[in-house]
């Protein structure tokens, strides 16, 4: 499940509200064990969802770099690049 949450940090364009809220459900969802919770648990988990993405968009607006940003397309081309090598070709 966590492997869909993608560092955020020190892109250009910076991620958006979306990119945001996916990596805070992936979160919830990891650490709940579950990826549909019971209507019983639906609140918490939706509450949780809100407040970690609150949390990361604060930490992401406060965080420091002298790096360079990246850009989304080379560094996507350089997981696809490590994919094929680790599992080949298709």
């Amino acid at each position: 499940m966590c492997r869909n949450i993608r560092q955020l940090h020190n892109f250009d364009p910076a991620a958006t509200s979306d990119e945001i809220r996916a990596a805070a459900l992936q979160y919830v969802r990891k650490v709940s064990g579950s990826t549909k919770p019971s209507q019983a648990n639906q609140a918490a988990f939706d509450d949780a969802v809100e407040e970690i993405a609150h949390i990361t968009a604060h930490l992401l607006e406060h965080l420091t770099t002298s790096a360079p940003p990246k850009n989304r397309e080379i560094e996507a081309a350089k997981a696809r690049a490590r994919s094929a090598q680790r599992y080949g070709a298709a």
